[in-house]
């Protein structure tokens, strides 16, 4: 069946107010780039009219300014799942004009073939290359693409001329059955491929084709500061003394991280510690800093959902794709996350929190309780089933005027059961073992910033009698108090008791 070549335009029309469109990528890398644009151009010559125009959108992770960015300003969002990091796309979810319902990665393609989120009627997703016969290349990412693909009426393919046709044989696709038939994954090494290295569909379901010539315009992680380079120094040195005692074998295990500039930290940390040996990573996204390592060689090899590179890393990378094809492999994210193949492989695995508790719960999702950050991603996949579960933040934010650190999380993600070690620039807590007023001890002598820690020590003294000595008058000063006068120190116990 020959493709049918149409303009960006063209492809727009095919989706009608009401849709629910599954789109490709995971992050800006593998998203759309010029489809989304062109709907949003219809949704707000609609809405001009008076008419409505909103879709319900699910994607693999967050996506770039040409996909969540341009439907938000136009409006055009009915729901949107599972995680984004786009300010205008924020800014309609916490003012509840988009609603958004945050999931775990790791679940988010299989309920959908579950029925439990609602059909999908357009796929849009982005190539390297398609046959005529239906298989597809990917480009920079996996994602949700093989399930939206199976699942949607109509496919739009945009033909992405900037990424290499020989990015072929880079993916691994694999769709688990659907229970009752669903048989282990046999994944026992980050380098095991198990399924296919494209995407396969029914051509007649590839309505249109639009080729593109764009990057997927990845913005370079900030420098390395003092605060971001002492973590990742903690975190090494801490996996250095676990590694020594005999808590991770002498081989080491594979490492699973987070995505920003916290996570470049940490990774550039573990790859600058002599004592920490080569590694493999089985994590989502392998960004700037595992390149680095592994032409360093002290990464051999990383599992990933996505390559979530600045430009000129992707281009280094895509000069030179021989080399490195041995060395990576992109996974839908059912299976970069499932909590399976974690713990088979025994991760560490290293995420950020945005606050934390003095007991060990972690909030990764809303600041003060309440504004949507970006979504719980995959921490949640990979932190309940590690072999060690490490959390890592700065110990304070905006100079000081916020704590990372609380009497009670505003919001938990990840509670204390499932948190094994929390890292800041001034230490680690190890809370293995530990019961909560133990937990609290560790976290504010090792982890709080100096400023908060008398405030911390005195609100334990507060503390209700009981297992875990919380003040319920004053667990929530913090809080109230930032929203009150911008800065947590300015905490007086005396007014919540």
């Amino acid at each position: 069946m020959a493709l049918k070549f149409i303009s960006a335009e063209e492809a727009a029309t095919y989706v009608k107010h009401g849709d629910n469109i599954g789109f490709s990528g995971f992050t800006a890398a593998g998203s759309p780039k010029v489809v989304a644009q062109e709907i949003a151009k219809i949704a707000e010559a609609e809405h001009e009219k008076g008419n409505p125009f909103k879709l319900g959108l699910f994607t693999g992770a967050s996506s770039g300014d040409t996909l969540d960015g341009a439907l938000s300003r136009a409006n055009a969002v009915r729901f949107r799942t599972p995680y984004q990091s786009n300010k205008d796309l924020r800014a309609a979810i916490n003012s509840h004009e988009s609603h958004y319902f945050d999931y775990h990665l790791s679940q988010l393609a299989q309920d959908m073939r579950y029925g439990f989120l609602g059909k999908v009627n357009v796929a849009i997703i982005e190539a390297a290359d398609v046959s005529e016969e239906g298989e597809i290349v990917l480009t920079s990412a996996v994602g949700i693409s093989p399930t939206v693909c199976q699942l949607a009426d109509i496919i739009i393919i945009e033909l992405n001329k900037n990424q290499p046709k020989e990015l072929r044989g880079f993916h691994d696709i694999y769709l688990p059955l659907d229970p009752p038939h669903r048989r282990e994954i046999p994944i026992y090494k980050p380098s095991d491929r198990v399924g296919s290295p494209v995407v396969k569909v029914d051509p007649k379901k590839i309505v249109g084709v639009v080729e593109t010539n764009l990057t997927d315009n990845v913005s370079p992680f900030s420098p390395l500061d003092e605060t971001t380079l002492k973590l990742g120094e903690n975190t090494a040195n801490f996996l250095a003394a676990e590694l020594k005692a005999g808590r991770i074998p002498k081989e080491f295990l594979p490492i699973q991280s987070g995505v920003g500039n916290i996570a470049n930290a940490v990774l550039f940390g573990l790859g600058h510690n002599p004592e920490i040996p080569a590694f493999e990573m089985y994590t989502e996204v392998i960004q700037d800093a595992v390149v680095e390592l592994i032409k360093n060689g002290q990464c051999k090899f990383a599992s990933g959902c996505s390559l979530t590179l600045s430009d000129p890393v992707m281009k280094e990378v895509y000069e030179n794709l021989e080399f490195y094809r041995d060395k990576f492999v992109l996974r839908n994210q059912e299976i970069t996350n499932n909590p399976e193949v974690v713990r088979r492989l025994g991760l560490i695995t290293i995420n950020t929190a945005l606050e934390a508790d003095i007991f060990g719960n972690i909030n990764s999702t809303h600041v003060v309780g309440t504004k949507m950050m970006n979504g719980i991603g995959g921490s949640g996949d990979f932190t309940r089933n590690a072999y060690m579960s490490i959390f890592v933040t700065p110990s304070i934010a905006k100079g000081g005027a916020i704590s990372s650190f609380v009497p009670m999380a505003a919001h938990v993600d990840h509670n204390e059961h499932s948190v094994k070690i929390i890292i800041t620039e001034n230490g680690v807590a190890d809370l293995r073992g530990k019961s909560p007023i133990q937990r609290a001890h560790e976290i504010i002598e090792n982890c709080v910033h100096p400023q908060y820690q008398q405030l911390l020590w005195d609100y334990l003294e507060l503390g209700q009698k009981g297992h875990t000595p919380q003040n319920l008058m004053a667990c929530m000063a913090f809080h109230t108090q930032f929203t009150k006068t911008g800065d947590m120190r300015t905490v007086d116990w005396n007014e919540f008791i």
